[in-house]
């Protein structure tokens, strides 16, 4: 069995950490000065464990194994939310360079090769998901041009001020990587519920991202009559919760939908709104069940513009994207490390949450592994793992890593 060190894991799990901490949790946006500042140091650190490291032309941080391969990609992402977790992403990928490490220690295991990646803007602060899509070969030319910040900074704008504009792009190599493993918090309560330790992850769900504008009539709030009104915002109101009812008709317990933000115009206690846009999003494992919710809404979009005053247009607001599972044979390596290391304390369950993986999935068999998270809480301050859970998901996924790469060099001998 690998032996990985646990305060060196720790030491760089909390040095990553001070990268933008904020209270107990992490303020790290996508191409950010500090998020730059800790790539710098994951190069760095990468370099010194033996890896040839460096930041690709889209801001992903890989560092490539010398070792000549069969190679296994394990990573994660180091971007947060704007008010993150300290471990979301980012234990992923400190744990992939700590198998690094330990297996180039290990004489037994020291001829295996474990390339190490931190994607660049997981989390959608420019366009999610932008460093695995790069990877994979996705034309991700008009994402570049086209994304914006929240601040109305552009990707463009935001690639060159970092010096990185026509850098190369690291990409899937053919012939030597035969797989990813993506090491996660579980970012949920079942874990923590069913007493386990690390989750064998079986599907990652797909999601739909969609924008409803309503469209009304802007006047005075205290001289406009109710029955005359044509407000925008309340119609929003109204409608999600018939969206709502028709939503709960459709799922079944895995099934979430939220709507995540809400913008008024002009956003004035004294206007009646004049229009209002409201940000929606739903996930489920079943494609056929994402097919239905999308087109239960269309319905509802046709029959409130029937029936009302105020009209609302259904748009798009990002690629939809479908249920993905995990690979099988991977997964079963993930389950025998898991019941190696931490017997009986391991259970087999879907993603709620979208990853690198599931894109990267399209290019080479992929996995994920969950820790439990204290409490279910993530995308929030006050994320957190114990860190005898941090050290034996690293033990768990180290003896997978080394278990499938041996299996791949048996296979090529």
């Amino acid at each position: 069995m690998v032996t990985i060190n646990p305060d060196r894991l720790l030491t760089d799990l909390k040095r990553l950490r001070s990268f933008g901490a904020t209270g107990p949790g992490v303020v790290r946006l996508a191409l950010s000065p500090v998020d730059l500042a800790s790539r710098q140091w994951l190069v760095t650190r990468m370099t010194e464990a033996g890896l040839d490291a460096g930041i690709d032309g889209v801001g992903t941080v890989f560092g490539r194994s010398r070792n000549s391969g069969p190679a296994l990609v394990v990573g994660s992402h180091t971007d947060t939310q704007p008010t993150g977790g300290w471990l979301d992403g980012a234990m992923g990928v400190i744990y992939g360079l700590e198998i690094a490490r330990a297996l180039a220690e290990d004489a037994a295991t020291k001829h295996l090769a474990v390339d190490v990646a931190s994607w660049i803007d997981e989390e959608g602060t420019f366009s999610g998901l932008l460093g695995s899509r790069s990877f994979v070969g996705d034309p991700i030319e008009e994402s570049i041009r086209g994304a914006t910040n929240r601040e109305g900074q552009r990707l463009e704008d935001a690639l060159e001020a970092a010096g990185l504009a026509g850098r190369p792009r690291v990409r899937f190599e053919a012939g030597r990587h035969v797989a990813y493993l993506e090491p996660h918090i579980e970012q949920g309560g079942r874990l923590e519920a069913a007493g386990k330790a690390i989750g064998v992850v079986t599907t990652i769900v797909g999601l739909r991202e969609l924008r409803l504008r309503f469209t009304g009539q802007r006047n005075h709030a205290g001289t406009t009559p109710m029955a005359i009104r044509r407000d925008a915002g309340a119609a929003l109101v109204a409608f999600i919760a018939t969206m709502n009812d028709a939503f709960a008709q459709l799922a079944d317990a895995d099934t979430v939908w939220t709507v995540g933000r809400i913008d008024l115009d002009p956003g004035s206690l004294s206007v009646v709104p004049g229009s209002a846009d409201m940000y929606l999003q739903f996930r489920d494992a079943n494609a056929a069940r994402l097919q239905a919710m999308e087109s239960k809404l269309a319905d509802l979009v046709r029959d409130f513009n029937a029936r009302n005053r105020v009209s609302v247009e259904l748009t798009t607001f990002d690629a939809p994207m479908e249920p993905v599972s995990m690979h099988t044979a991977l997964a079963d390596h993930l389950a025998r490390a898991a019941e190696a290391v931490a017997p009986g304390q391991w259970l087999r369950m879907p993603s709620g949450a979208a990853h690198d993986a599931q894109v990267i999935s399209r290019c080479m068999p992929a996995c994920m592994m969950f820790v439990p998270s204290i409490g279910g809480v993530s995308h929030d301050f006050i994320e957190d793992t114990a860190e005898e859970h941090i050290v034996l998901g690293c033990r768990v996924a180290a003896t997978a890593a080394a278990a499938i790469l041996q299996e791949q060099c048996a296979a090529r001998s």
